[in-house]
């Protein structure tokens, strides 16, 4: 299994600044942002390449501010523009995936409104993501959507498409639900997988293992069982107080997460 990290999780003032320290940390490679440009797109391969990070992600940016689900045909149509750019941002990186929220849901946007809408747009994405060889990779968050493992389940499979895949977060299902039990539900949908602790005694995201109530060991064996092999990605706050090595300790710790040391 390969190790990763957001970009929004490394401190520095530079991407290169940020690279570096992932290398240096222990990580395989880092999850980007959406870029809006073929200049930073270029820019970023060059570095990456140069310090041995493979770009093997892409954020999308658009679908808080402009969800697929909304009711307004031309925030539908930017938030798909926002997907157009993302693709090309992983395209032009060497990225396999672009993580997509899929769907709001509001006191605007019913739960029906917000299953039958993102659906139809995604669809539309579909031909611009295989054409570049990418997944797009539906993450779980907190959208009041997609809330238990057997919806999630159908919602993929409605796709019909092994172009549309899970990012499965496990720290955001711990409010709701147990991890492993989603693993082994969406089992080979999984194509991407976020960490980030969680505290369920207190209702709060923490660090991977201090003060997180997290089975991570249970966690890893049904990815193992699931047969999953690719990058867990650490996706967590800049710690300001030691910000560089508040990252060498994300990547010792999981290390002992996937050799099960927990």
């Amino acid at each position: 299994m390969k190790k990763g990290i957001c970009i929004g999780s490394l401190p520095g003032s530079s991407t290169e600044a940020r690279f570096k320290l992932a290398k240096e940390a222990g990580f395989d490679g880092v999850e980007i942002g959406t870029l809006g440009n073929d200049n930073d797109r270029l820019q970023t391969k060059e570095i990456a390449t140069q310090h041995g990070i493979e770009v093997f992600s892409v954020m999308n940016s658009k679908h808080w501010a402009c969800p697929l689900s909304d009711a307004d045909a031309d925030v539908r149509a930017e938030s798909r523009d926002g997907m157009i750019d993302s693709i090309a941002t992983a395209s032009a990186v060497g990225a396999d995936a672009v993580l997509l929220v899929p769907a709001v849901v509001n006191d605007k946007t019913s739960y029906e409104d917000a299953y039958q809408r993102s659906q139809s747009e995604i669809r539309k994405l579909i031909p611009a993501a295989k054409e570049n060889g990418l997944t797009i990779a539906l993450e779980n968050v907190w959208n009041k959507f997609l809330l238990s493992p057997i919806e999630f389940c159908r919602y993929l499979d409605e796709f019909d498409s092994e172009t549309i895949t899970a990012y499965f977060d496990v720290g955001n299902i711990v409010l709701y639900g147990y991890p492993q039990h989603w693993i082994r539900s969406l089992g080979n949908r999984i194509s991407k997988v976020h960490v980030k602790g969680f505290n369920a005694n207190e209702s709060r995201f923490t660090y991977l293992i201090e003060d997180c109530t997290i089975d991570w060991n249970a966690v890893m064996s049904a990815l193992e069982e699931i047969g999953y092999d690719d990058y867990m990605t650490a996706e967590l706050p800049v710690d300001g107080d030691d910000p560089d090595g508040r990252v060498h300790s994300i990547s010792s710790d999981m290390d002992k997460i996937i050799a099960g040391n927990v």
